[in-house]
């Protein structure tokens, strides 16, 4: 019998925002806030809530630095952040498969 739980499901990776940033960072390995920011399309208020709850949770690493006297903060991806993402992936894929025993009409 097939799982449908929804509650089975990384809510710290649900919202869009968290899932299109660490996707982007699995992808990238390490990035700029403004990186980021222009590649998921999302505001600077908006991915700074984002990004530190993804901190947070541990899944990303952020170090914070200056570039030609401006301040610069990157992100990269944790082992952990990694493993999250994956196994998201995988849950979500499951919601895909029909209940065992069905039989389409």
């Amino acid at each position: 019998m097939m799982d449908f739980n929804y509650q089975q499901l990384d809510k710290t990776l649900h919202a869009r925002i968290r899932f299109a940033a660490l996707a982007y960072l699995q992808a990238v390995d390490h990035a700029s806030f403004v990186e980021i920011r222009e590649s998921i399309k999302a505001t600077d208020g908006n991915l700074s809530v984002h990004m530190r709850k993804l901190e947070s949770a541990g899944y990303i690493h952020c170090d914070k630095g200056f570039q030609s006297r401006k301040p610069q903060t990157l992100y990269s991806i944790t082992g952990e952040g990694r493993t999250a993402l994956l196994n998201y992936r995988e849950r979500v894929s499951e919601f895909f498969q029909p209940p065992s025993g069905f039989q389409p009409a």
